[in-house]
């Protein structure tokens, strides 16, 4: 047995299934069963928040964890039923009926008068609501191009070689100082939030766990390698702009250098990441697969319902003055280096 001794702690159960689950991780005590996920709302807090419980085991891990969960059999059969309902809830939900040059063409139509979450933290985002953006969003950045990783192995030609040279640029072009996780976790510090990996698993809202549980659903299925190229593709088309909306929002509520850096990093660099992504890692999947072009689509779209539902979530509570989060943040404090 090697028990995990660094890494997050195990997260609070949000309802029966995440307390069968992580009590299993904790001391063995019984998975859940096929009802009890059958039953399970596939967008809500208690599925989503034990898949990324067993996602997370194929990254970092949770503290006092046995390593050997992470392919336990059993284990990934539960795993397996919390995907399978996940998915056929967003096959239902986001698939639409349009090709891939459609897909992207209305990726590419930035609306005149935006009502996004970036735009309304660029024209009236408080500093407290920049930081819980910052604390759910950690959820995905801290690992941030991790998921992606996963589907190297399942590309080759153009499509590997491009995706290859975006994430080289995500992990700091072999610079560990300018690695993307990192530069997030130093927008932390200057937000007055904690930077260690994992800190607010236990307030982040379910719908940002399904857009993290949906990159790590796409990257570990092979057969999902066309969704994740899909999902990629979207993330760096849509990344620039909001970016650059991001950035200035920083700047107006004074959050600090390496807050404002962290986003004009990502408007130059993934403004170059659209057209490696679109020409060589989209083109070079659907030249040697064309049969996975509706996969890409599934990425794109399921991509976008996702992060609309995480928009609807985040201004629906900042307009009603509440916190978007579970529990709401503490006062900003210094973090010690």
């Amino acid at each position: 047995m090697v028990t995990q001794e660094r890494g997050p702690a195990l997260p609070e159960p949000r309802g029966e299934l995440s307390a069968r689950l992580i009590g299993h991780l904790r001391d063995g005590r019984g998975l859940p069963d096929g009802e009890a996920t059958a039953g399970a709302e596939p967008y809500g807090d208690d599925l989503q928040l034990a898949l990324y419980v067993c996602y997370e085991l194929h990254y970092r891990g949770f503290a006092g964890v046995d390593d050997a969960y992470e392919w336990d059999p059993a284990l990934l059969g539960v795993r397996r039923g919390l995907e399978d309902r996940f998915l056929a809830a967003l096959r239902r939900d986001a698939t639409r009926e349009h090709d891939v040059a459609e897909a992207f063409d209305e990726l590419l139509v930035e609306p005149v008068h935006g009502t996004g979450v970036s735009h309304f933290l660029q024209r009236e985002g408080m500093l407290w609501q920049l930081r819980e953006y910052a604390a759910q969003r950690s959820l995905y950045h801290l690992k941030e191009a991790d998921p992606h990783a996963w589907v190297l192995p399942r590309l080759w030609g153009r499509a590997k070689a491009g995706m290859a040279a975006v994430e080289f640029d995500e992990y700091g072009g072999g610079r560990p100082e300018r690695v993307h996780a990192r530069l997030f976790a130093d927008l932390m510090r200057d937000l007055g939030l904690d930077p260690a990996y994992g800190r607010y698993l236990d307030a982040g809202c379910a719908p940002m766990l399904a857009v993290v549980n949906l990159m790590s659903l796409f990257g570990l299925r092979r057969a999902l390698r066309g969704a994740l190229v899909g999902h990629f593709a979207t993330v760096e088309v849509t990344s620039s702009p909001g970016s650059r909306r991001l950035a200035s929002a920083m700047r107006r509520a004074g959050a600090g250098p390496a807050a404002e850096f962290f986003y004009t990093e990502h408007v130059e660099a993934d403004a170059v990441h659209e057209q490696v992504v679109r020409h060589e890692v989209v083109g070079g999947l659907l030249e040697v697969e064309p049969e996975l072009a509706s996969d890409v689509v599934f990425g794109v779209d399921a991509t976008a319902f996702l992060e609309d539902r995480l928009g609807e979530h985040l201004l629906a509570c900042w307009r009603a003055g509440d916190t978007s989060l579970r529990s709401p943040l503490p006062e900003p404090h210094p973090i010690r280096q």
